[in-house]
């Protein structure tokens, strides 16, 4: 569901929901296509509408072959609308405030989930929890909103980290770094090669950007500094956030020039074609990649920088939330406990192109030896942190994108930037 991301999401798209592409089914697939101008209405029929930003080829395969096979079942039908990812998040809050709303969304868990319960627009689902029980407590507690209801039913996670082909690092001769001093290093040999070191990919898709900060901030400050700066609980203009900036100052030199200008499905373009030669991104960004390339890819995760401060790393959890104004309920809560189930996250990994982490206990990951290093580097942190907009709401990513983006084209105007950015936040936390 990240088809992001954050939204927060290609290669591990499969990792996560991330590429959640799109629910719809056989002759629901006609649904598939709609313009995002408005929100796609259920109708009297009965059929569950779902509301989808997972766009991406292989994404979009796989869960409209989830969908497919639920109306197999007898239990229900369902029709699916694919929107634009940027598109999707902007308008999310027009579709659930709609007098005729979709049924079910793909979306994210977490505070982004809570922000909408907590305004009423979701629908409780704990009786679908009910029948969840071999599911961890800890998905349980991160699909609870603040009043203690569940509103949320996880299908995927996945991981981000610094992709990059293993036959381009052995050819120009560097290795995966572990500490911040490698990696600048790293960036140097490769800057001496003539090669942009650091891709990036902030067209129309600037939360990206936003990875970069989550992960500074939990490697410098530590993931309970990060979660309560993105409550409002600590400000941007705190000088522990300086040092976030400060810090990532260090490596804008070797970001790819030409990143700012066009989303990141391009920038996996340039990765792939040995045009950069490290990329920060989420397992989604796989999606976009062929497949005769998937064996040639690998990761290492986010540098240390302090080694006192816990690791932790960002593992978004994607599925799905519906709307309190549902037509259909009960034949919404049936669809989202087919997809809680081991056979649909099954069929989820195996239509997609595999690099995603089905949520269910019993249900199997692909075998392959990056998602093995995924799941283990996801199992070793300390912590887990969602994305910036997940672990804070969609309201205050624009803030991100705007400060963001901003701090790269202007690095010597750090205070300043920070200084607006915890003005527009303040705007924000206070509604």
């Amino acid at each position: 569901m990240t088809d992001f991301d954050p939204g927060r999401r290609r290669f591990l798209g499969n990792l996560g929901l991330a590429g959640l592409g799109a629910l719809g089914a056989g002759s629901l697939l006609s649904a598939c296509a709609s313009s995002a101008s408005g929100p796609a209405k259920s109708g009297g029929s009965g059929a569950v509408t779902i509301q989808s930003n997972l766009s991406s080829p292989q994404a979009k395969t796989a869960i409209e072959k989830l969908a497919e096979n639920f109306n197999k079942l007898g239990k229900g039908t369902a029709s699916v609308n694919t929107i634009a990812s940027e598109t999707f998040r902007t308008q999310l809050p027009t579709y659930l405030t709609s007098a005729n709303p979709p049924d079910l969304y793909t979306w994210y868990a977490g505070s982004v989930a809570n922000d909408y319960a907590s305004k009423g627009l979701l629908l409780d689902v704990s009786d679908v929890w009910q029948g969840l029980g071999e599911y961890p407590q800890s998905l349980k507690t991160l699909s609870t909103d603040a009043a203690g209801k569940q509103v949320f039913v996880p299908m995927t996670n996945y991981w981000w980290g610094f992709f990059y082909r293993k036959s381009n690092f052995a050819k120009w001769g560097v290795q995966e770094p572990k500490t911040w001093a490698d990696f600048l290093a790293v960036c140097e040999t490769l800057k001496s090669k003539g090669v942009p070191p650091i891709g990036i990919g902030l067209g129309d898709t600037p939360w990206v950007a936003s990875a970069w900060f989550d992960y500074l901030n939990i490697r410098i400050n530590g993931a309970p500094f990060h979660r309560e700066l993105l409550a409002g609980k600590q400000r941007f203009d705190d000088p522990k956030v300086k040092a976030v900036l400060t810090r990532w100052r260090e490596v804008l030199p070797y970001f790819d020039p030409k990143g700012k200008a066009y989303p990141f499905q391009e920038a996996t373009t340039a990765l792939l074609a040995g045009k950069t030669g490290m990329f920060l991104i989420g397992t989604f960004f796989a999606d976009a990649a062929p497949k005769d390339a998937l064996g040639d890819l690998d990761f290492f995760r986010f540098p240390i920088i302090d080694p006192a401060v816990p690791v932790a790393e960002e593992a978004p959890t994607d599925g799905f939330f519906a709307s309190a104004k549902s037509a259909n309920p009960a034949g919404t809560k049936e669809l989202l406990r087919y997809f809680a189930s081991v056979e649909a996250q099954e069929e989820y990994v195996k239509s997609s192109s595999g690099i995603v982490l089905p949520v269910h206990p019993k249900a199997k990951a692909a075998d392959s030896p990056l998602v093995s290093k995924g799941k283990a580097i996801l199992e070793s942190a300390a912590e887990l942190t969602q994305f910036f907009n997940r672990d804070s709401s969609d309201a205050l990513q624009p803030t991100a994108d705007t400060a963001l983006t901003k701090f790269m084209d202007k690095p010597d105007q750090i205070d300043a930037i920070l200084r607006e950015w915890q003005a527009s936040a303040e705007k924000v936390f206070k509604g």
